[in-house]
């Protein structure tokens, strides 16, 4: 099965306590980078999201957000009144020290936002806290399972591609090996063509021993074979069920290597283009092959 790493997810659920909206972005990466967004509330669940995800994913950048709507009625603030009064009472002592000798008291040393702002006097009205996190990460999964649908719709698109450019290689390395003999045959008619044009005389066996170096040397028959395996080896990979990107970033690198000496060593400008042909479909699929997983 082939995965993409590019996808976008988004999944909502209301739980007694509210709305959840989770959104998942996917894109590719070398390595697996997860980023998350996430209300102060829920801060606490990023261990138990990284798992899932390293569970479900291998590769790719991914960024997590979620959104908390609480309904109507359950985002009541509470004021700690033993809180505030520590805190005047502190407040007015420090003052009183300070400033022994004024008359009047301390006063008000602190102010109403002086006192807003100091953790633990404001807070929410009590809930549930674990089964709002509990709810948080059921709605989690549900994106996460559309995110994995999505990564395997476009995998599958992929792979499609992948397949069909394969298929044109076979087809183009076919084409060469079978226009190799007349080649090789060519060449040496054109040598013998040459001597006969320079009225020389060659020692036949010195002519023939030149002969069959020239046809290794532009032989290109272990550079099709290697193709061909290449190219076999490719399709095995993408009916592997694991992941399998790095494999096949490795591939499109011998795959052009081959194509290059192919290229290097043309006898003709059929071969040659059949050469820039190759290397042509070698880059579109290692295009795709960087956002497989």
């Amino acid at each position: 099965m082939v995965f993409s790493m590019t996808a976008f997810a988004r999944a909502s659920s209301e739980s007694t306590q509210g709305r959840f909206t989770w959104e998942i972005r996917s894109v590719n990466s070398r390595y697996l980078e997860l980023h998350f967004r996430l209300p102060d509330a829920f801060r606490d669940l990023e261990p138990a999201l990284r798992e899932r995800l390293r569970t479900s994913l291998n590769r790719g950048k991914v960024e997590c957000a979620l959104r908390f709507q609480p309904l109507q009625g359950e985002s009541k603030l509470s004021v700690n009144h033993e809180l505030v009064h520590e805190l005047n009472r502190a407040a007015d002592e420090v003052h009183a020290l300070l400033t022994p000798k004024r008359s009047g008291g301390p006063g008000n040393a602190m102010n109403v936002l002086d006192v807003l702002a100091w953790p633990g006097v404001i807070s929410s009205a009590e809930t549930d806290g674990k089964a709002l996190q509990q709810a948080a990460l059921q709605a989690f999964d549900d994106c996460l399972h559309s995110t994995c649908d999505a990564r395997q719709r476009e995998g599958e698109e992929l792979a499609a591609l992948i397949r069909q450019r394969l298929e044109k290689m076979q087809q183009i390395v076919a084409a060469v090996s079978a226009a190799m003999p007349q080649a090789l045959a060519a060449q040496r008619q054109q040598l013998e063509d040459k001597i006969a044009e320079l009225n020389i005389t060659l020692d036949s066996n010195r002519l023939e021993t030149e002969m069959v170096l020239l046809a290794q040397k532009a032989d290109v028959a272990e550079e099709l074979d290697r193709l061909n395996t290449h190219i076999q080896e490719v399709g095995r990979i993408l009916s592997q069920n694991e992941p399998i990107g790095r494999r096949l970033d490795f591939m499109m690198q011998e795959l052009n290597r081959e194509a290059n000496t192919l290229s290097s060593k043309s006898l003709t400008t059929g071969i040659t283009q059949a050469a820039v042909d190759l290397k042509v479909l070698i880059e579109q699929m290692r295009e795709q092959v960087q956002n497989i997983e």
